[in-house]
């Protein structure tokens, strides 16, 4: 690899340039790299300043909303006169004001259809989800997954916050090793219902943006084996164990994720949610809307 860096770019990256653990090689590695941001909210924003900030090549955004007044509390690549517009093209706008040299794709959709999520997600070399609903979730990292695209999942509600990062591999656990399946029967609290405080999806937002740094560079920290959460009320950070499941439906023997997306049987109806929870014995998807707030 052998990118040529104009004098306004090697100003603009000479702190992270001088960094052993990034240097000449890595800033290049990091502008031929791109990532997709699952949702322009509280952790989406402070991701994508950040890594548009450090030189990411090719960034994608995928929101189908538009701004509301309560996201600028924590949202913070939105502006006041941003309020009624899309997403994904303010949040384009402010990429681009920050550093014109990072390429930004919008998808103005929401990620329902197992076929079309596969198409977005392996254009890209890593994925940042940070969507405020479960099926969105399990959606995305099912097709990370079988897609072999890193993913960085994070999320927070209240004063805490969770993360972990994805690495498809044998010897890895995935997303539906730590949590099978939505919870049937019961809704998550948003933070429209229980509130959130800004600071702690930025800290997540950018949390997540660290670790997908560490994906382009190469960096193995142990992060794929492990579950992060942050208590931002106690101030600390508690760390746990992510083990592979043998009997997972998505990278277990049974493989029953794989099967029903070949079968073309994920998709979302309206009012219903996305058919997620993998019945074994139908080998189709099951399940309701469940939101997760940020």
């Amino acid at each position: 690899m052998n990118l040529d860096f104009s004098i306004e770019e090697i100003m603009r990256y000479s702190r992270n340039i001088i960094l052993p653990e990034v240097g000449r090689a890595g800033q290049e590695r990091l502008k031929s790299s791109s990532v997709l941001l699952v949702g322009v909210g509280g952790i989406g924003s402070p991701s994508a300043l950040y890594l548009a900030a450090a030189g990411v090549g090719r960034i994608g955004l995928v929101d189908c909303d538009t701004v509301e007044l309560s996201n600028l509390q924590r949202q913070v690549v939105f502006e006041t006169n941003d309020v009624g517009r899309v997403k994904v093209e303010c949040a384009k706008e402010a990429i681009s004001a920050l550093n014109p040299h990072c390429v930004v794709e919008t998808y103005n959709v929401l990620l329902k259809d197992a076929r079309i999520t596969r198409e977005i997600v392996r254009g890209y070399n890593a994925v940042i989800d940070g969507c405020d609903n479960f099926c969105t979730r399990f959606l995305v990292a099912d097709c990370c997954w079988l897609e072999g695209v890193p993913l960085v999942s994070a999320s927070a509600l209240g004063f805490q916050g969770q993360l972990m990062v994805v690495i498809p591999d044998k010897a890895n656990p995935c997303y539906r090793c730590l949590i099978p399946e939505p919870s049937p029967g019961t809704r998550a609290a948003t933070c429209r219902q229980a509130g959130i405080f800004g600071g702690v999806v930025g800290v997540m937002g950018s949390l997540a943006a660290v670790e997908a740094v560490k994906v382009f560079l190469g960096h193995d920290s142990g992060s794929a084996s492990l579950f992060l959460m942050y208590d931002g009320l106690r101030c600390r950070f508690i760390e746990g164990e992510r083990v592979r499941d043998p009997d997972c439906p998505l990278c277990g023997e049974a493989n029953c994720v794989d099967y029903a997306m070949e079968r073309d049987s994920v998709h979302l109806e309206p009012g219903h949610g996305i058919f997620l929870i993998p019945n074994q014995e139908e080998r189709e998807y099951r399940g309701t809307w469940e939101p997760e707030g940020q």
